[in-house]
């Protein structure tokens, strides 16, 4: 079904957006992104807002393998890490070196002095197990004699360059990019690009360079978002042209994407960086894109630049909600595509963002009569991550929700019915390079929590990332949310992740065998204290089959930011091949109109009890067969109704002695066997 690209009159979107908000009950709370994202001059001696950040811990650990957590670096506060997202490259995993880095300002206990808008990295050349901190890479040097150094960093990217065929860590190269308060752009404040690059085996040999706005030009820079190394060993940064010159909090938007691509010079021994612009036109109810991200296929050939924003494309949405807006590169970034617009929401959205709600959740939205779910206009909400399968196919973790009755607003509630915000946390994947049509959802999780508020000027979302096996076949999402019955808000959270075969379109359950995401961090020194937690780009894959995910955050002050903080490694946390086991949940994924999805039988060895999950189609009569090695029936099972989607289905097998018996599974017309062990 193709896509309606003509954007409506403003009239008729205006009756639209006018009749959707009025649907939508009173009442209910919504968020929107914030207007100014990023702080220059950050505030000192904040004042603390009136809760009690002073959480018990509970003497309990959950009943997987608790986290080992290591101190690694410090930094002079919160901001540089936090404020903003974890989405930036702050941790980083090479697969042909074994190393893992973690980016940042300097400052804090180990570095007595130090000035936070210097940067500097902590390295581990064994994958994360011991680690070499506070390596200084690029200090501020000018100084006119105001409170802040003009070429102060502030919120900074990375990774790890390896040169074509060398094996040896200390001949690789760090290299990062970030935005510095040279006010070209914002006065007293951002404007400025400090880039280089540092050698690992070399502590001296650093490289430093500045780049400022050029308002001449109508070039004005501000905080790129988007980072990443291709496999060809390029650097590609992506920002979004800003004028700021105004000052206050309002920016005028330059109707273009700042892309800067950096190649290796040899003679230079440095990146030598070109700059791209390219265009994208925005409804002009949209004061900015809220988010903007870049990255490449392992092989570095096909690429993706992607922003969370509102062409007008996307009818349903048009005027109100954002959702991504990709272009692609196929020969390593030489030319790039049109913007392709993927939509949420509508004729031609995606099937698992739309029915994630459940009926009585609509109901307690919704004035009666409750629109039909494709009459629902879903937005994400404000940042997002990206990554890149084998197969050069776009993938996309994100969070989203409904739109809520202010345009490029969230409704940031939480339902009665359930307990859960109403929103979702997802990875949205391409079948084929982004285009229309191609996209599928992954519904990875309900959180209890939103966004954090740690000071008057300071809140943080859910921070979802993305992270990939170097292979490319696997995605791993993680984000944080907080427990209500902890804090209010998202402001004690822990890290929680699901990982998602592209491959065979399998999910992680959690340690119970359960279609949920696994609470990393719950039962070590991070419960609940998992702050502006970090993600790698890639995973670390072991012998037998586990992928460790790189995990950093913050150990803070969390009613205060601007006190010194330690970085906090998680060293083992990781899903196995086995873990990968349930069907992905969407009759998106579906191949044949009859298909059955089964997941396998959990727990498995079993005691008493067991339970399966099936997917269906259709209303269908499940019948169940258990039979031991002989091949006989143990007892009978009754035929039940089951319904079209997600079914979990849990049996009583108490009665059975110790051994191995078979489950056969039969509806729609097909039958499937699970072994089931009971000891």
């Amino acid at each position: 079904m193709k896509k309606n690209f003509m954007i409506l009159l403003a009239v008729m979107l205006g009756v639209a957006l006018a009749a959707q908000s009025q649907n939508l009950k009173p009442g209910v709370r919504t968020s929107k992104a914030p207007m100014v994202k990023l702080l220059g001059n950050e505030p000192h001696n904040a004042a603390a807002i009136g809760k009690d950040m002073k959480i018990n811990k509970p003497h309990m650990q959950k009943s997987t393998d608790v986290v080992s957590v290591i101190s690694i670096g410090t930094s002079a506060n919160a901001f540089g890490y936090g404020y903003g997202g974890g989405q930036k490259n702050l941790v980083n995993y090479n697969a042909d070196l074994n190393v893992v880095t973690n980016f940042h300002r300097m400052g804090g206990a180990l570095d007595p002095g130090g000035y936070s808008g210097d940067l500097g990295y902590d390295i581990s050349i064994d994958g994360g197990i011991t680690w070499t901190t506070m390596v200084e890479c690029y200090v501020a040097t000018e100084n006119s004699g105001g409170q802040y150094y003009t070429d102060a960093a502030r919120y900074p990217n990375h990774g790890l360059y390896n040169p074509a065929g060398n094996t040896d860590p200390t001949e690789s190269y760090v290299t990062f990019f970030a935005p510095n308060l040279d006010a070209s752009n914002e006065p007293d404040g951002f404007g400025g690009y400090s880039y280089g690059r540092a050698k690992v085996g070399d502590v001296d040999d650093t490289t430093k360079h500045l780049k400022a706005s050029r308002p001449a030009e109508s070039i004005f820079q501000y905080t790129p978002d988007g980072y990443c190394i291709s496999g060809l060993g390029d650097v590609w940064v992506v920002d979004v042209s800003q004028d700021m010159t105004s000052g206050g909090t309002s920016a005028n938007y330059g109707g273009f994407l700042i892309v800067n691509h950096g190649m290796w010079d040899e003679a230079e021994m440095d990146f030598v960086y070109e700059e791209i612009l390219i265009e994208h036109d925005m409804l002009s109810s949209l004061t900015l894109p809220a988010f903007q991200d870049v990255e490449f296929a392992p092989d570095g050939l096909t690429g993706y630049i992607l922003t969370l924003s509102d062409d007008g494309t996307v009818e349903i949405s048009a005027n109100q909600s954002y959702y991504p807006i990709i272009w692609r590169t196929e020969d390593g970034g030489q030319t790039w595509t049109d913007p392709l617009p993927v939509a949420l929401a509508g004729a031609e959205g995606i099937g698992a963002v739309q029915d994630y709600l459940t009926d009585e959740e609509i109901a307690e939205l919704f004035e009666a009569p409750v629109p039909d779910r494709d009459e629902i206009a879903f937005t994400t909400a404000f940042d997002c991550d990206l990554s890149v399968d084998k197969f050069g196919n776009p993938h996309i973790a994100v969070v989203c929700g409904v739109t809520g009755s202010d345009p490029y607003s969230i409704v940031s509630d939480i339902a009665e019915s359930t307990g859960n915000y109403f929103t979702a946390m997802f990875l949205l994947s391409s079948m084929d390079k982004g285009e229309e049509g191609s996209w599928i959802g992954y519904e990875l999780g309900r959180p209890m929590s939103f966004r954090g508020t740690f000071d008057t000027d300071f809140d943080e979302d859910n921070r979802i990332q993305i992270s990939r096996d170097p292979a490319g076949e696997k995605m791993f999402v993680s984000w944080l949310d907080t427990d209500t019955s902890v804090a209010a808000d998202n402001t004690a959270p822990d890290i929680w992740a699901r990982g998602v075969d592209v491959v065979t379109h399998t999910i992680t359950v959690d340690e119970n065998g359960y279609d949920k995401p696994v609470n990393v961090t719950f039962g070590s020194e991070a419960t609940f204290s998992a702050y502006f937690f970090a993600q790698s780009n890639e995973v670390i894959v072991g012998e037998g089959g586990t992928f460790t995910i790189p995990y950093v955050y913050e150990n803070m002050t969390p009613n205060d930011p601007n006190q010194p903080v330690q970085f906090k490694y998680i060293q083992d946390f990781s899903f196995g091949e086995e873990d990968f086991v349930i069907a992905g949940l969407n009759d998106e994924l579906t191949s044949t109109p009859n298909e059955t999805k089964v997941s396998q039988v959990f727990p498995n060895p079993a005691g008493s009890n067991v339970h399966f999950y099936l997917n269906l189609q259709k209303e269908t009569i499940l019948q169940l067969k258990l039979l031991n090695l002989m091949g006989q029936e143990t007892h009978e099972i009754p035929d039940a109704l089951m319904f079209p989607g997600s079914n979990t289905v849990d049996l009583n097998i108490s009665s059975l002695t110790p051994g191995i018996y078979f489950l056969l599974v039969t509806a729609e017309q097909e039958t499937i066997t699970r072994k089931i062990i009971i000891e």
